[in-house]
């Protein structure tokens, strides 16, 4: 198991070492392709749109996720149901999801502006925006993923004993003080969990950008993986979009570091 998942892994950083366009054989030229990129500003560029997506991304989708779990933490009839319409988005081809999109953020006849002209809001270029661009595709990846983190959220706090809650009610704690006291630290395992998964599949977008705006207007939405697609399969780069990639492997292999570190000394799992 461990080989099949350090394999890709090795063979990447192989391919980095070489100069390869796949139409030629392979020219060894060592760390040349990592020298390239540290000179490369449109990659550091792209690794800035990816930071800035993530910004946006996850702190809303991790605090809408946790409102809606707290919503549906009920026994209200239906609310199965609930649950499961909210998970819907999740369960939608990413592609697809974003030619949806596209079409509700398009300036020609799309629905966002339609309503908004409701409310007398001029028409706003969305998509050929560099300062709604981005927003826009990370809207829609919050609105795909925050069901899914919806489900993690739920299934934290039914683990939570309702004696806990029972015995700050008999000392006199309200639904505001139970949250801070009781139900935020007995969801940090759960937080965690959410957060280094939700970091490292945001830190990978490539389809909704792929499917909303190819990278654009003028790279503004050309996040890290986007690049390296690009660099691969259009500039037909192959050892360089390898280093590329192995850059990304180490910025998330970081950041999940750093998560673990800092959740370490941080997470109880002692209900009792």
């Amino acid at each position: 198991m461990l080989a099949f998942l350090l394999a890709p892994v090795v063979i990447v950083a192989v391919v980095s070492l070489f100069r390869w366009s796949m139409l030629a054989p392979p020219e060894f030229v060592g760390l040349a392709n990592y020298r390239r990129m540290a000179g490369d500003g449109t990659v550091w560029h792209s690794v800035a749109v990816t930071a800035l997506y993530v910004l946006i991304a996850i702190p809303t989708q991790t605090i809408l996720a946790l409102l809606l779990a707290l919503l549906l933490n009920t026994r209200l009839r239906g609310i199965r149901f609930l649950r499961a319409f909210f998970v819907i988005p999740w369960m939608a081809t990413p592609v697809v999801m974003g030619e949806v999109w596209k079409w509700i953020f398009s300036t020609q006849n799309g629905a966002l502006d339609a309503f908004l002209g409701l409310f007398g809001v001029d028409p706003i270029a969305w998509l050929s925006s560099g300062t709604w661009a981005l927003p826009a595709v990370a809207a829609v990846g919050v609105w795909g993923g925050t069901g899914y983190t919806m489900l993690f959220f739920l299934a934290g706090l039914q683990g939570i004993p309702e004696h806990l809650y029972e015995a700050s009610r008999l000392d006199g704690a309200g639904r505001v003080q139970q949250f801070f006291a009781i139900t935020l630290p007995l969801l940090r395992p759960t937080m965690f969990f959410v957060l280094v998964t939700s970091i490292i599949g945001s830190f990978q977008v490539f389809d909704t950008v792929f499917a909303m705006t190819k990278g654009g207007p003028d790279d503004a939405t050309t996040v890290l993986n986007f690049k390296i697609y690009a660099t691969a399969f259009q500039n037909f780069d192959d050892g360089y979009a390898s280093a590329l990639a192995m850059l990304l492997f180490g910025l998330l292999l970081l950041l999940t570091l750093v998560q673990v570190l800092y959740f370490r000394k941080r997470t109880t799992y002692d209900y009792s």
